[in-house]
């Protein structure tokens, strides 16, 4: 099989080093911006590419809605199926790229989106091949969970090991979409379609870390519970919700011991139970490994599809639960106190939890928040 590869960058070139490693899957073309390119296999001219009748895959390595939501577009439109690992523009167009593919015979495979080199999209459709998912969660971001698992271990503030996380390369200058959820919105989107057979709404509530101290995590430790971002969403009779949030796990939960920059998702079905998945969520090999994968079962003959039409409805209500509000602004009505400075506000959804949230910021910039779940 001949595929193409859309942008070079670190995951663009493991897809590369992986592919020539196998006998029956040949990189003919690389896209690259017109000063990067070298070598007989690079172009910056996408036409070469979604024109050339011989190359049956495109693998979108760019990142970024545009231009890789138009290159998607036209190699669906052109019959090419489509790998990518790009979790923004396939939370953005899931269910645009879904039908176009379906109309032109042509696949999106998806897996490298969510999780790096976890299986975790394949394991969702393996189970919903006899189960429905009742509901998913997890640590979808390696640089959120290596900044507060270093902050506990090395006693570190926020400040200072963000920085050291960008110094190795597990934060970008920016880290905007890392520390404040974005990423993690993203993904957990796009693993409620392929669970719950719904385009997932854009505007889920989204918190991250941003505003962590060391002092909320000893706070917590002396509570028994550790801070995790995560991912989380549930459906039940007819309605879903979805979130993403800081939440105070038990201690001794696996999820709270996951370390550095390692991934966990989780999901529950019928008549399998829970299942739980970990490994690298993210990088040059691992990301590379998922999209090989996908491109190895395309060439096998493999063509998922996925329906939205199952038209759930967005109930927040169904995360419903208590939260810990750290902040220097008045005790909010009906909250108890926690801890110093702390407050518990029992029974309330995430949609509530983050406009509570938004008045502390309001008060008090320095203020944190996270959802307590109840110990099984």
């Amino acid at each position: 099989m001949k595929i193409a590869i859309l942008g070079y960058g670190t995951v663009g070139r493991g897809v590369d080093r992986i592919v020539k490693g196998l006998d029956d899957i040949e990189v003919t073309r690389i896209l690259e911006l017109p000063d990067r390119c070298e070598g007989p296999r690079m172009t910056s001219d996408y036409t070469k590419i979604v024109d050339d009748p011989q190359i049956e895959a495109v693998l979108e390595c760019m990142g970024g809605l545009e231009p890789a939501h138009t290159f998607i577009m036209q190699a669906l439109q052109a019959g090419k199926s489509v790998v990518t690992s790009n979790k923004a523009v396939v939370a953005a167009y899931f269910d645009e790229f879904a039908r176009t593919a379906d109309e032109h015979g042509a696949s999106l495979l998806i897996e490298a989106t969510c999780g790096g080199g976890i299986p975790w999209i394949a394991s969702i459709e393996k189970v919903r091949r006899i189960d429905e998912v009742s509901c998913l969660s997890g640590i979808m971001n390696g640089t959120t969970n290596f900044i507060v698992d270093a902050m506990i271990k090395n006693g570190a503030d926020f400040a200072e090991t963000l920085a050291r996380a960008q110094e190795l390369g597990y934060a970008e200058a920016d880290p905007s979409a890392d520390i404040d959820g974005i990423d993690v919105k993203n993904k957990t989107r796009i693993a409620v379609g392929v669970a719950f057979d719904t385009a997932c709404v854009e505007d889920i509530p989204v918190t991250g870390i941003r505003t962590i101290t060391k002092a909320d995590l000893d706070l917590f430790a002396a509570h028994g519970r550790t801070v995790k971002l995560l991912g989380r969403a549930v459906q039940w009779e007819g309605r879903y919700a979805a979130s993403v949030e800081p939440v105070a796990l038990p201690s001794r939960s696996l999820e709270a011991n996951v370390p550095s920059n390692f991934n966990i998702v989780s999901l529950e079905g019928a008549t399998v139970g829970p299942l739980k998945f970990y490994g690298q969520g993210a990088g040059s090999l691992p990301t590379g490994n998922a999209m090989v994968q996908d491109v190895i079962d395309l060439a096998a003959g493999r063509r998922p599809k996925y329906d939205f039409s199952r038209g759930l409805a967005y109930d927040p209500a169904l995360l419903a639960g208590d939260y810990v509000l750290r902040t220097a602004m008045p005790m909010p009505q009906g909250a108890e106190p926690y801890d110093q400075g702390a407050w518990l506000v029992r029974d309330i959804d995430p949609v509530a939890a983050r406009a509570l949230f938004d008045d502390a910021l309001a008060a008090d910039p320095t203020s944190f928040m996270a959802h307590v779940p109840q110990e099984d």
